[in-house]
């Protein structure tokens, strides 16, 4: 495992470039409405992220079947919990979520946020999943300090789902952020306090519970991206990218914006 500190200088950079994320998620949640597709919303996110001087990170992105990403988001609707493709097929409908997982690469180093919004009128249930994924996340965002350990983070995020009754994906994790999209350490959503790599000051790393409404159990559609939930019942996903820092971590991706448009809706 080879886990890079990251300078302020580099911290700096990688704030901007999370805050292209944020600016991109929020101009997206404009667009978010039934009758439109995910592909309609993957070509406002290219074309703002390329207007800003950015590349998005996960087109052509590789996976371990030889299928490069072919899009510049993961549209994620309903029962798929990551890394949904973009298709003029998938037309949104009232009732829908659909959990947006965007990355930059901006003057070298990358930003990577995701968000789970509703598409007109959701039923209370499926807010109460968004709502208990969301603050998962920040109570692992509380635990990622220095001399904490990455289990404190996964425990933090476990505990307060499974207490909900929910699913906490174990295949999918987060992970370490910088001049490459996926760093060491690994972040899952799990683990026991204690245990796993120490935290840093000066460490960057992406915190995305990732938690299912039903069983846990998930399967990979046959575009070799699309991750389902086996039952199929929704699953939401919130992404931070975080600097550890002593005493409280750094978050330097927003969602103030998408949170003024969307209002207090879970």
């Amino acid at each position: 495992m080879k886990i890079f500190l990251k300078t302020e200088d580099e911290i700096e950079l990688m704030r901007q470039a999370n805050q292209l994320v944020a600016q991109t998620l929020a101009e997206l949640a404009h667009h978010i409405k039934p009758g439109v597709t995910t592909l309609q919303l993957d070509g406002i996110a290219e074309e703002f992220i390329r207007d800003h001087g950015a590349v998005p990170t996960f087109k052509n992105f590789p996976n371990p079947y030889g299928s490069p990403f072919p899009a510049s988001i993961c549209t994620s609707v309903n029962d798929v919990v990551v890394h949904g493709v973009p298709s003029s097929q998938t037309v949104l409908k009232e009732g829908d979520i659909i959990s947006i997982d965007c990355g930059t690469l901006l003057n070298g180093f990358n930003g990577d946020s995701c968000y789970t919004f509703c598409v007109g009128e959701v039923s209370q249930e499926v807010r109460k999943l968004l709502k208990v994924t969301k603050e998962s996340l920040y109570l692992g965002i509380e635990q990622a300090v220095h001399g904490k350990r990455v289990g404190d983070i996964g425990c933090a995020v476990q505990d307060f789902c499974e207490s909900h009754g929910y699913g906490v994906v174990r295949e999918l994790t987060g992970h370490g952020i910088g001049r490459k999209m996926h760093e060491d350490p690994q972040v899952p959503n799990y683990g026991k306090r204690g245990n796993g790599a120490l935290l840093k000051s000066s460490m960057c790393v992406a915190i995305e519970p990732m938690i299912t409404m039903g069983d846990r159990q998930i399967w990979l559609d046959d575009d070799k991206w699309s991750v389902r939930t086996r039952d199929g019942k929704p699953a939401a996903h919130f992404e931070h990218t975080i600097a550890i820092r002593k005493g409280k971590a750094e978050i330097l991706s927003s969602f103030e914006e998408i949170e003024k448009q969307e209002g207090e809706l879970y």
